[in-house]
């Protein structure tokens, strides 16, 4: 069996909170390939977000091993676990996490900034990230002048910018309407399309049933992973209110451009 992108074994992740513990995962073992479209459902306090920010190298565990492309990456530094999540990591989530006095592009260009890319390079990958995107005209605008979907957009250049091996979703479509989120599903479809791996945390059951794979969770367990059983088909969305259609993997594109090619911008 091939290495895994993604493998967790007996992972532990217990919070202390005055006399008592809380534990929000328990001896967790999960094993996600390159390429896999995984949603990861289940109750609030199930320990999805938390299972997130483990894989996402946001927070370490108590105990267990993760090994991200065949490395073990819970005995690195913070340092260096600060250099693997930003060259092979894109985060998106509910709330954006935009920076606020920074424009669009500015936003978007960050990742390369910290990375120390060189100024020529970010300005012709934020340039294309603009247009794939459909935010051209919003490259000067900051995030409270943009609409919702248009931030979430700008929050999904900027977690690809950096070309990462893996993108992680935290409950994407939340602060967005139905017709909004449903475009930023394709959108991040089309990048799972083009090899990118791909894990939602998500409430909405319509947007788990998209997914290839879906593992639930409860008190920090796995309860049940259709990876163990037959491989279902994701169910289609119905379009979006005259919105584009799913989008399909982009062709004459320039190489390491992982940006869908540019729709109706979202409102």
């Amino acid at each position: 069996m091939p290495n895994a992108l993604v493998e967790l074994g007996g992972i532990e992740r217990v919070f202390r909170l005055g006399d008592s513990e809380v534990h929000a995962l328990r001896t967790l073992d999960l094993r996600i390939h390159a390429g896999e479209y995984v949603a990861v459902m289940g109750p609030s306090g199930s320990g999805k977000s938390t299972l997130l920010n483990i894989v996402g190298l946001l927070d370490r565990p108590n105990d267990g091993r993760y090994r991200l492309e065949g490395r073990d990456v819970t005995t690195l530094s913070p340092e260096e676990q600060a250099q693997v999540r930003s060259r092979r990591i894109g985060f998106v989530f509910q709330s954006f996490h935009l920076v606020p006095r920074m424009t669009a592009a500015d936003n978007i260009a960050l990742p390369m900034v910290l990375a120390g890319i060189a100024p020529r390079e970010r300005a012709e990958r934020v340039a294309r990230a603009l247009q794939d995107y459909g935010l051209r005209d919003r490259a000067d605008h900051k995030p409270d002048e943009l609409s919702g979907g248009q931030r979430q957009r700008v929050a999904i250049a900027r977690a690809t910018i950096m070309l990462p091996a893996l993108i992680l979703a935290d409950e994407p479509t939340g602060n967005l309407d139905r017709a909004t989120g449903d475009e930023v599903v394709r959108l991040l479809e089309g990048l799972n399309a083009r090899g990118v791996t791909l894990i939602i945390v998500t409430h909405d059951p319509q947007i788990g049933a998209r997914a290839r794979r879906r593992v639930m969770m409860e008190d920090g367990a796995i309860r049940h992973d259709t990876a163990m059983g037959a491989d279902p088909h994701p169910s289609p969305l119905p379009p979006a209110g005259g919105g584009a259609g799913p989008l399909s993997p982009a062709t004459g594109e320039g190489a390491g451009s992982l940006s869908p090619p540019a729709g109706r911008g979202l409102g």
